[in-house]
């Protein structure tokens, strides 16, 4: 029996069991398609995430499948600069998430076991079994990370508050039979809601179509070549011509988030925990954050070690980082409606953006760089995370007791570093209290 069963086999999925792994603890994913997916679905990771995933030796595998770095993020389609972010990566990875997800679950001792929908979920004192496909998996924890329409959601009923979809859009993946000169001959910053095409791998492009026709349509009509073909004739002109769809979705600005993160012996991570409009390249990174904060903290609770309210301190740390998500895709929205007045604002704030502070604080948000929890120093990225999943003491001797949970380390700097790298002691006093807090008594 594993000690943690996973729904869904997205990043988000995929990079739990990864640190879940790391760190000793048996796992088993349980996936609903049979196939891995090949639909690009996101096509970008902030700076944050790159220094994870380098962090844990993951973006060297990564790296052919890249299509572009980008040295801007983007708000709303306003350009924010990314350059003199304090990262080693101060730039955006231009890569599809079917790859990310490929190159975490690459990794992974356990087999993802696909065909393996889930259909009912029952939680009692010593632990989780989810019924998929007719047949039980017990384990004494479940995370689930499988989207946006939950099914572990639904069976346990959590509540999922928010605004629902005011707007529609369609995404999709395609090829061209004829396209004007010079579009989407590169990657570029999306710079409207309509009409976005971008280059994806193996002659294939990405476009979203946004127009008067996407509202009247009903969300669960099936889309046509020819409704794309309206779309982007009506953006680009007759030149463009659709070819082959491969995959299409209609998507809206529905924003929501669950109130708890945690129900009892269940953690929700990832599209499961919140859902927003795709604006700015944050959702695939909120989830691989999620991750890699749920991961130590639920492995150490497994192995028995956590202390008191480590693993409650999930949804303490992460929900507020989504919420402010939320308020930042909801504005985002906004200031893309095709209306004159809108046009006015965003004006306004396109300007309030070019100043230097304030376009420093909008790119540490976009990028993951500037997130803060409570009584944590930052991140350390000159500390590279323990192979195991320890944390790293550096530049101190290490009390007796904490060798099994905590790495040491020499170093000029004295650090207290997290196994998700962040800091929680910086030298002097206050180290074992540090220690008790993160690592247990």
């Amino acid at each position: 029996m594993p000690d943690v069963l996973v729904a869904g086999a997205g990043p988000t999925g995929l990079m739990v069991a990864f640190e879940l792994e790391r760190a000793g603890v048996d796992v088993l994913v349980l996936e609903r398609d049979a196939r891995p997916t090949t639909q690009s679905k996101a096509l970008g990771l902030q700076p944050r995430s790159v220094e994870v995933l380098a962090d844990r030796g993951l973006l060297d595998a990564l790296e052919p499948h890249v299509m572009a770095l980008l040295p801007a993020g983007h708000f709303s389609g306003i350009p924010i600069d990314y350059t003199d972010l304090p990262t080693p990566f101060p730039y955006q990875l231009g890569v599809e998430q079917a790859q990310v997800g490929a190159v975490i679950e690459a990794q992974l001792r356990t087999p993802v076991l696909r065909g393996a929908a889930v259909e009912a979920v029952v939680q009692d004192a010593d632990g989780v079994t989810v019924t998929a496909v007719g047949h039980d998996h017990r384990a004494g924890w479940l995370v689930a990370s499988d989207g946006g329409h939950s099914t572990v959601r639904s069976q346990l009923g959590a509540a999922f508050p928010g605004t629902s979809a005011r707007i529609s859009l369609v995404v999709a993946d395609l090829t061209l039979a004829r396209k004007p000169a010079g579009l989407a001959d590169g990657w570029e910053l999306p710079s409207g809601s309509s009409g976005f095409v971008l280059p994806l791998s193996g002659g294939r492009y990405r476009v979203i179509v946004a127009g008067a026709e996407q509202q009247e349509i009903d969300r669960a009509a099936p889309i046509t070549a020819d409704e794309l073909q309206r779309g982007l004739t009506a953006a680009h002109g007759p030149e463009i011509e659709v070819g082959e769809v491969l995959w299409a979705s209609r998507f809206g600005d529905a924003s929501r988030q669950l109130e708890h993160y945690r129900h009892g012996r269940v953690l929700f991570a990832g599209d499961a925990a919140h859902v927003h409009l795709p604006v700015g390249g944050q959702g695939l990174n909120l989830g691989l954050q999620d991750a890699v904060n749920l991961g130590w903290k639920l492995a150490a609770q497994v192995r028995r070690t956590a202390p008191v309210g480590l693993l409650d301190s999930y949804h303490d740390e992460r929900h507020p980082v989504a919420a402010r998500v939320l308020v930042s895709t909801r504005a985002q929205g906004v200031l893309g409606v095709p209306d004159p007045d809108i046009g006015t604002v965003r004006e306004v704030v396109g300007e309030l953006l070019s100043l230097p502070e304030a376009r420093r604080a909008v790119a540490a948000e976009l990028s993951g760089i500037g997130i803060a929890y409570p009584g944590v120093c930052g991140r350390a990225i000159d500390v590279p995370a323990a192979p195991d999943g320890r944390g790293v003491l550096v530049g101190a001797a290490l009390p007796a007791h904490w060798a099994g949970r905590v790495e040491t380390r020499a170093g000029d700097r004295p650090q207290l570093v997290r196994p998700d790298g962040y800091v929680v002691w910086t030298g002097g006093p206050g180290l074992e209290p540090a220690l008790r807090r993160w690592f247990g008594a």
